[in-house]
């Protein structure tokens, strides 16, 4: 065992690291910043390029043009920068250029408060794109875990060929905390699939799939471009060549829903209730649920760590036994809303905190108690 001491942030630069990740592009910002200190000490010394552009829109720009040459590219901001980002996101999802995008999270709204955390972001995540086509978020509990998702985040990026988030929090992304990264087992590397025929066609693919690529700047033609687009990639207004692709970059992600899906699950024998919850928050539901265990009363714990496709098949089976499902968030309640979608008909409850504090293991257990 090699235990090192680390931020969450610094997890995340080492996932990026492990991960292949060859440009960085960022604005200083609370609680995000020491994601992109780090990548300035990590990466040119193995040949990358960290840039700090002069401003958020600046630094996505960067980070799209970067991977269009075919690096694998990482950005990292909080609430602020993420509505900056807004528009070149909505221009990464329709013209399938990868990209992770680590969001720390801090309480918002609005410039909010920079040294507090909440989980801000996560419908402005999954929604904060024109067109509403589906993108992958995942969520870290711990440093740990932004190791291990950083590298899961550009995998599915470079297979999918969209924008990843990263729902970190300023509670985990500036804790330190002992972290052992030996011991962590790493998914496979995967990079995005190269074209090999002699005729190029920059957005032909199944129903269910990502288009090969070419980079930009090679021997081949590769056109790019934000508006609606046929296979070939030139502008289009035909309805039915429309339909096609908006369908084909909805279902390269939903038909992978299973496989995207990542978890974390205690089931205790005689439970009746569990309790659903994701991020900093979920440690503090072990706890809580540990000391309930203690006291004779077994409850059950489910920790989200993919938000995005929302994993109703995990929710279905996870929650089909129990009386009841208890929802934790720390929001006004950012993502009960989709689990009592999928669980239309369970007896659920919610709490929320929104104020800048942690939620407590005490206050989780006072929620489940008292029904």
């Amino acid at each position: 065992m090699a235990l090192s001491f680390m931020e969450g942030n610094e997890a995340v630069a080492r996932g990026a690291m492990a991960a292949g990740c060859s440009f960085f592009a960022g604005y200083p910002i609370t609680p995000a910043t020491t994601v992109f200190a780090n990548m300035l000490k990590m990466l040119p010394p193995r040949g990358g390029v960290c840039v700090q552009g002069e401003d958020e829109i600046a630094s996505m720009g960067y980070c799209i043009g970067a991977s269009m040459a075919g690096k694998k590219a990482l950005t990292a901001t909080s609430g602020p920068g993420l509505s900056l980002y807004s528009e070149q996101i909505s221009f990464a999802v329709g013209s399938e250029i990868p990209l992770v995008i680590v969001d720390v999270q801090r309480l918002g709204p609005s410039t909010g408060s920079a040294t507090r955390g909440a989980d801000s972001d996560i419908q402005f995540m999954r929604w904060g794109n024109t067109g509403g086509v589906p993108v992958i978020v995942l969520v870290p509990k711990d440093a740990l875990d932004c190791y291990l998702l950083t590298v899961h985040a550009f995998n599915y990026a470079e297979e999918f060929r969209c924008p990843v988030f990263i729902a970190s929090n300023k509670e985990i992304g500036m804790t330190k905390e002992s972290v052992d990264l030996d011991a962590v087992t790493l998914p496979p590397l995967v990079a995005r699939k190269p074209y090999r025929g002699d005729a190029y066609v920059p957005f032909e693919a199944g129903p269910e799939s990502a288009p090969d690529f070419l980079p930009i700047g090679g021997r081949d033609l590769v056109r790019q471009t934000s508006s609606t687009h046929g296979p070939d990639g030139y502008i289009t207004i035909d309805p039915g060549v429309i339909e096609a692709n908006q369908e084909r970059l909805q279902n390269k992600i939903l038909a992978a829903e299973e496989r995207i899906t990542l978890y974390e699950e205690n089931h205790r024998p005689g439970a009746d209730t569990l309790v659903i919850s994701y991020g900093v928050t979920s440690r503090a539901v072990d706890d809580a649920c540990a000391h309930l265990e203690k006291k004779g009363r077994p409850v059950s714990s489910l920790t989200l760590k993919t938000l995005w496709p929302v994993p109703e098949t995990l929710l279905l089976k996870a929650a089909k036994s129990y009386r009841r499902i208890v929802v934790v968030e720390m929001n006004l309640g950012q993502y009960v809303g989709e689990i009592q979608r999928v669980l239309c008909g369970k007896k659920i409850d919610f709490y929320g905190q929104m104020d800048g504090i942690l939620i407590k293991p005490g206050k989780i257990m006072e929620v489940i108690e008292n029904e």
